[in-house]
């Protein structure tokens, strides 16, 4: 068995969800941020994208080595309207004295957290199962 590839994929696992984590947080930042630095609205920012997933009997067919971690991932912000709310006395208020905040929900955001953290818990138990039926392999071959 190829112990390497198993390593990888945990290992893409972790950084992927890593990533997730990372984009949920950027987003609880930038909850009250109304412009970025272009002078554009903040927009929220998402993990989207992955190959499709196999059908169960295809994967079982497939080698150990011809098996992949995650791909195709991209980070793209959403296109939601903005969140209203009525200052007049803030720097970025309309003529109305609307201003435009990112519609970021607290909820949503640390819901992603949450499952980002539990799903690279995971990949971090798979990678230490990994490694420690490489361990007991190398310990039934040193015995010989």
């Amino acid at each position: 068995m190829d112990y390497l590839a198993s390593f990888a994929i945990s290992g893409a696992g972790m950084a992927v969800e890593k990533l997730r984590a990372d984009l949920a947080s950027a987003n609880l930042a930038n909850i009250h941020t109304t412009r970025g630095a272009d002078g554009k609205p903040y927009r929220a920012l998402r993990l989207v994208g992955g190959m499709p997933p196999l059908p169960f009997a295809a994967v079982m067919n497939q080698s150990a080595t011809d098996l992949r971690g995650p791909q195709g991932w991209q980070v793209a912000s959403l296109d939601i309207a903005p969140r209203m709310a009525h200052e007049p006395g803030h720097p970025h208020a309309d003529d109305k004295g609307m201003v435009a905040y990112p519609a970021i929900n607290v909820v949503t955001e640390m819901l992603s957290v949450m499952t980002a953290t539990r799903a690279y818990q995971a990949n971090v138990a798979a990678l230490n199962a990994a490694r420690s039926i490489a361990l007991a392999a190398l310990d039934i071959g040193g015995a010989r």
